[in-house]
């Protein structure tokens, strides 16, 4: 249990360093490319991938652009949680499950259950009512969260597509896919020196070292969960995604004091069932 509660933790202290570096206005990009520095060393400090599995057979048609989503999702996080706070974003991330079972059932057959139904009968609501704006707030940037779901739940089928199409270890598709990553991240950084005239800011090193350690940190940490509950996986897909909803939204409300709407309250209880049903459609 140790291990599924310090993925947890890391997984929401992410969206908090965000939060942190916005009152610095130290560059989302630049934090997410040395995120991305400190994950591939610490992936490969730990996991030691085997990279001399890669070849021409390997997935490229799905590892090539799922490394190019990944930091484009990581911007539009850390975008969202300036624009509407932790506790949104987090929920949104965690609904974005809605997509992979919609996606699963369109693209590789799985059957549409009674569960599964229940899931988007909670969780489309639960969505529409979270993304509500206190009504002093002129400008609701919702195109953010919302692009955090979709963007999420393409990564989760994609990394699917990845486990049905390829033998290779998780540990090497993780380090290939950190390092495609890295690569995107320093043409875009390269964009903004160059001609938006973004200045290097060197707290970026600093926040996106501890990004990345808590990055890698909740996928080390969730691994090691998974490890522990080898025999009921499923206790690691809940606990994992009602503690972020539940530690989510009671930082982003208690400590950064983030505005919610009564019904913002309730599409967040919403979002509870929806997992929890997500959790016994997988057992079932």
């Amino acid at each position: 249990m140790l291990f599924l509660i310090l993925s947890v933790i890391c997984s929401v202290t992410v969206g908090v360093i965000f939060k942190i570096a916005r009152t610095y206005k130290t560059p989302s990009a630049q934090i997410v490319a040395c995120n991305y520095v400190f994950a591939l060393a610490l992936c490969y400090l730990f996991f030691s991938p085997d990279l001399t599995v890669l070849d021409s057979s390997s997935p490229w048609k799905i590892l090539i652009p799922l490394g190019f989503l990944m930091p484009v999702v990581f911007l539009f996080l850390a975008t969202s949680i300036k624009h509407m706070g932790i506790a949104k974003t987090d929920v949104a991330q965690r609904l974005s499950l809605i997509i992979s079972i919609i996606g699963a059932s369109l693209f590789f057959g799985e059957q549409f259950s009674g569960l599964k139904l229940t899931v988007l009968m909670f969780g489309f609501p639960a969505i529409i009512l979270i993304l509500d704006k206190p009504r002093e707030n002129k400008e609701s940037k919702w195109i953010y969260p919302a692009l955090v779901l979709f963007g999420f739940g393409i990564i989760d089928l994609l990394f699917k597509q990845i486990a049905l199409t390829s033998s290779l270890p998780f540990t090497t598709s993780l380090f290939v896919l950190f390092s495609i990553s890295l690569i995107i991240m320093v043409f875009i950084n390269g964009y903004e020196i160059l001609f938006v005239k973004t200045k290097m800011d060197l707290k970026s090193v600093i926040f996106g070292g501890l990004v990345g350690i808590f990055n890698f940190g909740n996928i080390f940490f969730y691994l090691k969960a998974h490890q522990a509950f080898a025999q009921n996986p499923s206790t690691v897909f809940a606990g994992m995604n009602m503690g972020v909803i539940m530690i989510g939204s009671l930082v982003g409300i208690f400590v950064f004091k983030e505005k919610v709407t009564k019904l913002n309250l309730i599409g967040l209880l919403l979002a509870l069932f929806a997992v929890i049903f997500i959790v016994a459609s997988q057992l079932n």
